[in-house]
C-alpha cells in the first residue's frame, strides 16, 4: 500500500511540474505566474538622436499556452490601440489566462510624442517599412530590431494594432498575409475571423525575404508565426467604438488560441477584399476627398482632386476598379507619391 501511494504521488508531483508555468523575461523584467508585470527597452543615443523609449507589460498566465504580442503605435499618431491597450493592461486576470499576453504600448516614442504622421521626427523614416530593422542603424531602425529581437522572437503569434492615422478615414478591417508557410497562412485566417471584423483583406502582395520583411507582422510570419495586421479608427481619433472593437478583438484571439476558455464568437459571414490598391497622388498641394470612407464605387468613380496652393487643379484621382473605399485622406495637406485612398474590390 505504502509503495502504491508514493507512486501516486511522484505521478502527481510530476503531472504539476509537467504543466507548471515557468516565469516570462522580456527586457529585464520576470514576470511571475499569475502575475502582471511592466517594464521599458531603453534604446540608447546614437548618431546624434536622442534615443528612445519603448513601453511593455507582461500579461503572464498561469498554464502553459502561445504567447501572444500586441502592439500599438508603430505609428505615433494612430492613437486608438495604444489607448485600448492601456486599457487591456488590467482588464485580463493572469490567473485565470494560459500563455502570456505581450502589449508593447508604443513602439514608436518619437512619432507619438512628435504627433507625427507615418514618419519619425528622428529620421523621417516610416518604422513600418524597415523591419527587421539594424542594430546599428537610425533611430527608427534600431527600433524595429529591438521589437524583432525582443518581442516578435518571444512571441508564438504577433498582432499589429492600427488605425487611420491623423490624416487618414478609414473603416475598420484586418489584413489577412498570405506570405509565408501554408499553415501560418491558415492559422492567420482564422486570426482574422476571431478579431470580428466583418473586412478582410486578403494581402498576397508582401515581401518573402526575411531579412528584408519590411513590415512589422510580415517579419513575424517569415520568421513562422502567425501574424495579422489590423485597422481600428480614423483620423487619429480615441472614439468609444474603434477602441472597443480591438478590445472585442483580443478576446477573440485569446478564445482561439485557447488561452482564455470564453470570448466572441469569430465573424459568421465576411467581406473578403480579394483586390486592393493604394492610390496616391502625382503632385504636392491641396487634397480635396469626393467620397467618404466606407463608400462603394465604380470603376472611374472621382476619389478626390489635388490642387496647387492657388487652387489651380493639379490631378483627378479615380477609382480603378469598383469596390469599397478602406480609408480616404482626410485632411487637406498632400505630398508627391504620398498615399490619398485605398480601395479593395470584394471577392465574388
Amino acid at each position: 500500500m505504502r509503495i502504491l501511494m508514493t507512486a501516486l504521488l511522484v505521478l502527481v508531483l510530476t503531472t504539476a511540474t509537467a504543466s507548471a508555468q515557468s516565469p516570462f523575461s522580456m527586457g529585464g523584467v520576470t514576470a511571475q505566474p499569475g502575475t502582471l508585470a511592466s517594464g521599458t527597452f531603453r534604446i540608447a543615443a546614437r548618431g546624434g538622436d536622442n534615443g528612445t523609449e519603448i513601453p511593455f507589460s507582461i500579461v503572464h498566465g498561469v498554464k502553459p499556452g502561445p504567447v501572444l504580442a500586441l502592439v500599438a503605435g508603430t505609428h505615433g499618431m494612430e492613437y486608438a490601440p495604444i489607448v485600448a491597450l492601456q486599457r487591456l493592461r488590467r482588464a485580463f486576470d493572469p490567473t485565470t489566462l494560459a500563455g502570456t499576453l505581450l502589449m508593447v504600448h508604443v513602439a514608436n516614442m518619437p512619432s507619438f510624442l512628435g504627433r507625427t504622421i507615418y514618419y519619425s521626427p528622428a529620421d523621417g523614416k516610416n518604422l513600418n517599412r524597415v523591419f527587421p530593422g539594424k542594430a546599428d542603424g537610425t533611430l527608427s531602425e534600431r527600433i524595429a530590431d529591438v521589437i524583432t529581437r525582443e518581442v516578435i522572437a518571444r512571441a508564438t503569434h504577433v498582432v499589429d494594432i492600427h488605425c487611420g492615422d491623423g490624416n487618414e478615414s478609414l473603416r475598420p478591417y484586418v489584413y489577412w498575409i498570405t506570405t509565408g508557410a501554408p499553415e501560418v497562412a491558415e492559422t492567420g485566417r482564422r486570426l482574422a475571423l476571431a478579431s470580428g471584423f466583418d473586412h478582410i483583406v486578403i494581402d498576397r502582395g508582401r515581401p518573402t525575404d526575411p531579412a528584408q520583411s519590411i513590415y512589422l507582422s510580415n517579419t513575424a510570419i517569415l520568421r513562422g508565426k502567425p501574424a495579422l495586421t489590423v485597422e481600428s479608427g480614423y483620423l487619429a481619433a480615441t472614439d468609444e467604438e474603434s477602441i472597443a472593437r480591438i478590445e472585442r478583438a483580443v478576446a477573440g484571439w485569446l478564445r482561439e488560441l485557447g488561452m482564455r476558455p470564453d470570448g466572441p464568437p469569430p465573424v459568421s459571414a465576411p467581406v473578403w477584399i480579394d483586390r486592393n490598391e493604394v492610390l496616391t497622388s502625382a503632385a504636392t498641394g491641396i487634397f480635396y476627398p469626393a467620397v467618404e470612407r466606407g463608400h462603394s464605387v465604380v470603376t472611374g468613380t472621382l476619389i478626390g482632386r489635388v490642387t496647387d496652393f492657388h487652387g489651380s487643379l493639379l490631378q483627378e484621382i479615380k477609382a480603378p476598379f469598383g469596390g469599397v473605399v478602406l480609408y480616404v485622406l482626410g485632411t487637406p495637406p498632400i505630398s508627391k507619391g504620398e498615399p490619398v485612398a485605398f480601395v479593395g474590390q470584394v471577392q465574388k
